[in-house]
């Protein structure tokens, strides 16, 4: 699967939502999320937990742009994933927790999130179709993000498990940076 996604800094949580309901998003739902990243010789793979939802793992590819990206993920149930990468097995490199406010609007999923020891974010993804192409997502990702624009602080080239990482001080040294897929505006 694939989506194009958009991550930044989230100065101002309250006006967000304002904004998300002012321009039509339906208020879907409060998660509470634990991510935990393993080392995987590339790409990244993250077990999800969260509240009301089973565990699954979730397997993804993308490059770290400060812009709207296309992300290449596949999700796994449990029993896949241990078959798949044998997780057990497999080092930790860091656990995020952060509690996600999800809004939707058409095809896109609007998250502000609060990420423990970290901050405040926002990420928009829109899913990749036959109804939605890669150039049409990356076109209502940038409709959203302009809406939001007063709420948001710098964007973000990085995932939360490297910003966390950094912040720990743990070593990123081996962890396989994704390059720029080309022609990400071409049609799927």
């Amino acid at each position: 699967m694939h989506n194009v996604e958009f991550k930044s800094e989230l100065r101002d949580l309250e006006l967000a939502q304002s904004i998300c309901k002012a321009m039509g998003a339906t208020h879907a739902e409060i998660l509470e999320q634990t991510d935990t990243y393993y080392k995987v010789p590339s790409g990244r793979l993250k077990r999800r937990e969260q509240t009301g939802h089973d565990t699954e793992y979730i397997f993804y590819d993308r490059a770290d742009k400060a812009e709207a990206r296309l992300s290449h993920y596949v999700i796994y149930d449990e029993p896949s994933a241990r078959q798949r990468f044998a997780c057990d097995s497999l080092p930790v490199m860091v656990v995020v927790r952060k509690k996600r406010i999800v809004y939707l609007i058409e095809q896109l999923r609007i998250h502000l999130d609060t990420v423990d020891h970290l901050g405040t974010f926002l990420e928009i993804e829109a899913v990749v179709s036959r109804a939605h192409n890669v150039r049409q997502c990356h076109e209502k990702v940038q409709e959203i993000r302009a809406k939001l624009k007063p709420a948001l602080g710098e964007m973000l080239s990085t995932s939360y498990s490297d910003m966390l990482m950094g912040e720990q001080g743990l070593d990123t040294s081996g962890i396989d940076p994704v390059p720029s897929p080309s022609n990400s505006t071409d049609s799927i």
